[in-house]
């Protein structure tokens, strides 16, 4: 599988180089190339039945070309010769519809990743999650739904368990009429599955929980008994679940809704908010933003990590990026065309898909963990509100104006006493982030963006 996996990637790579030069012959300035291709397979169980798979294989190729500062952008999944030198001459005609813009190119050559270098390998593919088979998956799920409905009596139904294995590959070629500037290929694998829980409530209401487990590498993955387990036990936690008066306390987030706060954070330090000044933290570099507790990276380079890659989606090579070190903020997140219009260059962080342009993107966005204890957060606490789920969204990202539904626990002396619901909290986002005083050592890596449980010492709880 390995070898037929490399393959492949060399398969695209050539690919996206003949289009590139197409392009150029054609009478571009210079071209962008990306092509991806992948294998999927979905399956469900809902009440021990098969209920769902889902097998689909893609495959699809994007092309960026400037003519005179023009550019148009174009995808296909015709992949065929004549199909192709069509594709790529429409393109190129369309681009003449385009305004000018003096910042439309491509990054400048020696930003780049040298032709023929060899790029990190970061150990992102998994032979045994390419080929995990339908049974398999669907034994997966099983085993998950049926470790949450024995958990308890009260567990009364479930919304099913899902089971997912993805193999992907990508390749990049960047030409102008000097020759190719840039071409590289990655591969990677990524295998997830879920359960959600459901029990009775009083007055007719319905409690429902959900945990999961994914990983890019299958022997890395919790056991579906573990998973399901943990999805009944929240569901459960639930019965009873109460509002509160209205009252400013201090709010203690679980990983999982501290990793909302984290991705709040990552749409005010991308380029393209500060340019457009949409942005709260706009010309707040090297001050405090948080509190001195808190570290923030983008770091691509974690070996096996679910957002890792060796290179941006502009072929400049990947770097780990300080966005907040101990409270300070240290930078915002730039592609090639924010950085030029912010007067700077690009720290490597351009995403791009085969459907659209270059863009600022995340790879493993990180808040570090503390040295706290997950359950000594709590300590000291006399009336205070622990989030476990956040609904809705409400950020001003120009003021920093933050409010969310929220769920969760009454922290009562040190203590999580009755569950919570339908309650409001909101703060300023610049204020929440300085109120942090704890963070806890439960750092959560299952997905690309990682954080643990943290304290903020004060918000408003809006209840009844």
């Amino acid at each position: 599988m390995s070898h037929v996996s490399i393959d492949k990637q060399r398969e695209l790579q050539a690919l996206a180089e003949r289009v590139a030069e197409l392009a150029i012959d054609d009478g571009a300035d210079a071209a962008e190339v990306i092509v991806g291709a992948g294998q999927s397979l979905s399956v469900k169980i809902r009440q021990g039945q098969k209920e769902l798979l889902h097998e689909s294989e893609s495959h699809g190729l994007g092309l960026r070309v400037f003519v005179n500062h023009r550019s148009a952008v174009c995808h296909t999944s015709d992949l065929g010769e004549a199909e192709l030198r069509r594709f790529v001459h429409e393109t190129v005609e369309l681009s003449q519809l385009s305004e000018p813009d003096e910042l439309n190119e491509l990054p400048d050559r020696h930003d780049l990743i040298p032709l023929g270098q060899s790029v990190v390998d970061l150990d992102l593919w998994d032979d045994l999650t390419a080929r995990l088979s339908a049974p398999e998956l669907f034994e997966i799920a099983r085993r998950t739904e049926a470790a949450a409905l024995g958990f308890s009596k009260k567990i009364t139904n479930s919304d099913g368990a899902s089971c997912d294995r993805n193999a992907g590959y990508m390749a990049l070629t960047l030409a102008d009429k000097a020759g190719l500037a840039f071409s590289g290929s990655s591969r990677g694998t990524y295998c997830s599955f879920s359960v959600e829980a459901l029990c009775d409530d009083e007055g007719g209401k319905k409690r429902n929980a959900s945990f999961w487990s994914a990983h890019r590498f299958f022997a890395q993955l919790a056991s579906p008994e573990s998973v399901g387990q943990e999805a009944a036990r929240r569901a459960l936690r639930k019965l009873g679940a109460q509002k509160l008066a209205t009252a400013e306390l201090p709010v203690v987030f679980d990983s999982d809704a501290s990793r909302a706060l984290l991705r709040t954070l990552a749409g005010v330090v991308s380029g393209g908010a500060i340019y457009r000044k949409s942005s709260y933290l706009c010309g707040r570099e090297g001050t405090q933003v948080a509190s001195p507790l808190i570290t923030i990276v983008d770091d691509p380079l974690r070996p096996r990590g679910p957002g890792s890659r060796a290179f941006d989606g502009e072929g400049l090579a990947a770097r780990r990026n300080v966005i907040v070190d101990k409270g300070l903020l240290s930078g915002y997140l730039l592609d090639s065309y924010s950085a030029r219009k912010l007067g700077r260059k690009s720290n490597g962080c351009a995403g791009r898909s085969v459907g659209g342009s270059p863009h600022v993107s995340t790879s493993n966005l990180i808040l570090h963990a503390g040295s706290t204890q997950p359950t000594a957060l709590l300590d000291g606490i006399e009336r205070g509100l622990y989030v476990t789920d956040m609904m809705g969204f409400g950020f001003n990202a120009v003021t920093g104006d933050f409010s969310r539904g929220a769920a969760g626990f009454l922290i009562e002396n040190g203590q999580l006493t009755v569950p919570v619901s339908e309650v409001t909290i909101s703060a300023n986002f610049d204020d929440l982030l300085r109120r942090i005083d704890a963070v806890g050592s439960d750092l959560d890596e299952r997905s690309s963006t990682m954080s643990p449980s943290l304290r903020v010492s004060k918000m408003t709880v809006a209840g009844h």
